[in-house]
This record gives structure tokens, C-alpha cells and sequence, in this order.
């Protein structure tokens, strides 16, 4: 996977990589997405460590348009720290990533490679994050009368 390739560098390391999981689109964009999780260590702090994973997308061809939810050559995302908790003033860094909880394909590859990691704000590890979201969701009791 040459995303995870370029993730190596001289104060970033990668210890794990998932395997990469097929998803559908959320938004207006037609073709199937490719998912991927990594541990990586190092010493930059967040801020800088985004600006990095903005670089190498970048390298990829990503040109960033201000639009969401549109089909890009490649997305990469702060999901975790060990730090903990993480916001500041830049609107497009917050840790835990605020969708973590809610994607399935951001949940399967983490789940793959860090499934007893916990989500600083609720304390679940990833498996029990992902977990519920796979459980099947109650039916709505309202639909069904007559």
C-alpha cells in the first residue's frame, strides 16, 4: 500500500497496518472507497503531524476544494492520540475524529490492528465501539402498526 509507504519517514514510524476494506460512499460521490487504519509513533504533536498526513495526500494528488463528502485520491485522518483528547483552534483537527464512532469503515480497519485502544471521551476500546455499531438496530415500533 504506497499510502502507508509514505507514511514512513524520519519521525514517523508505522507499527501496524489493516488490511484495506471496501465501502460505500457517503455523499454524492459514485465509486467505492478503500480503508485503511495505522498505528504510527512519533513525536509531533498533532498540528504538525496533520500537516504532514496533508503533505503526503497532497504528493497523491489530493487537491483540496473546500467541498466535502467528494470523491479524493486519498483521505488521511488523526483518529487517535495518546495523548488523549485533542482540540484547538483549526476547525479540521479535533481528536478522537469526531466520525470514529459512527463509520464502520473507519471502525473495521482500526478494530484489525488496535481493538483494545480507547476512545478518550467515552472509554470503549475500539471492538466495543465497533461492536455497536454493527449491532442490529431496533425496529421501530412505530412503523409496524396497522
Amino acid at each position: 500500500m504506497q499510502a502507508v509507504a509514505a507514511l514512513e519517514m524520519d519521525d514517523i514510524d508505522v507499527f501496524a497496518h489493516s488490511a484495506t476494506v471496501q465501502s460505500s460512499p457517503i455523499g454524492p460521490s459514485s465509486r467505492l472507497f478503500a480503508n485503511a487504519a495505522a498505528v504510527v509513533s512519533t513525536d509531533l504533536e498533532p498540528p504538525a503531524l496533520l500537516a504532514r498526513l496533508q503533505e503526503i495526500e497532497h504528493h497523491f494528488g489530493r487537491v483540496r476544494r473546500g467541498q466535502s463528502w467528494r470523491a479524493r485520491v486519498l483521505d488521511l485522518d488523526i483518529l487517535l492520540w495518546s495523548g488523549g483528547a485533542w482540540a484547538d483552534s483549526n476547525p479540521a483537527l479535533a481528536i478522537p475524529h469526531p466520525g470514529l464512532c459512527s463509520r464502520g469503515f473507519v471502525l473495521t480497519p482500526a478494530a484489525m490492528i488496535a481493538p483494545d485502544w480507547r476512545e478518550p471521551l467515552t472509554g470503549l476500546t475500539i471492538r466495543q465501539l465497533q461492536s455497536r455499531f454493527n449491532r442490529p438496530k431496533a425496529l421501530d415500533r412505530t412503523s409496524s402498526r396497522h
